[in-house]
């Protein structure tokens, strides 16, 4: 099995204000923090998702627009999918930075041929840190043409056809899951020490 990563970074981030991948935590830039993970599973491909072309991304690493008529994330999803050369595609939100490089690594080795990997959070599934199999691309296809455009219908249809397994998320592996939507959610720990929520409004 082979692996593409890529890193959705395509949302509106209306809550917070501002593109949330320029915010910083712990001095790093979100968009730095979650390409140097996705780096670390030594993937033979490095993509990142967007709406719209993006100032900060590295010129090695290609961004992947979504498809026209965008339906919110599954739009990226399914342009990765369309494109994908490799067995499989991981992907990671840009909001979630409490994912660890060894979680990463944990979800991607449970994948199987023809089959990804849906983390599963209580009732409620977690696809924008999973991995999905090549031959989603046509069901995400399909999704994008349905009335329920939502992940997490796509997940439960890719776990009824049986390309993708659930990997019930345990107690301690549940924080991390915490996405960052708007400011209040750095503070205080995205802050330098003697950091502030002023000092974040003044940063925005």
């Amino acid at each position: 099995m082979t692996l593409t990563a890529m890193l959705i970074a395509g949302g509106h981030s209306r809550r917070m204000g501002r593109d949330k991948a320029t915010m910083t935590v712990d001095g790093e830039p979100l968009w730095q923090r979650q390409l140097r993970l996705l780096r670390d599973l030594s993937p033979a491909v490095l993509w990142v998702s967007a709406r719209t072309s993006l100032s900060w991304c590295p010129a090695e690493v290609e961004v992947v627009m979504d498809q026209p008529s965008s339906r919110g994330p599954l739009s990226g999803l399914a342009a990765g999918l369309s494109r994908l050369q490799t067995s499989h595609l991981l992907v990671l939100a840009i909001d979630l930075p409490r994912v660890s490089k060894e979680h990463l690594r944990k979800v991607w080795a449970l994948a199987r041929p023809g089959s990804g990997v849906i983390p599963r959070n209580d009732d409620y599934f977690e696809p924008l840190c999973a991995v999905y199999p090549a031959e989603a691309a046509p069901i995400a296809q399909k999704a994008l043409k349905s009335r329920d455009a939502s992940l997490q219908h796509f997940a439960r249809t890719l776990l009824g056809q049986s390309r993708a397994q659930v990997y019930t998320l345990m107690q301690a592996e549940r924080a991390p899951y915490l996405n960052l939507n708007s400011p209040s959610d750095f503070y205080p720990w995205a802050l330098p020490a003697g950091g502030s929520f002023r000092t974040l409004r003044a940063m925005s």
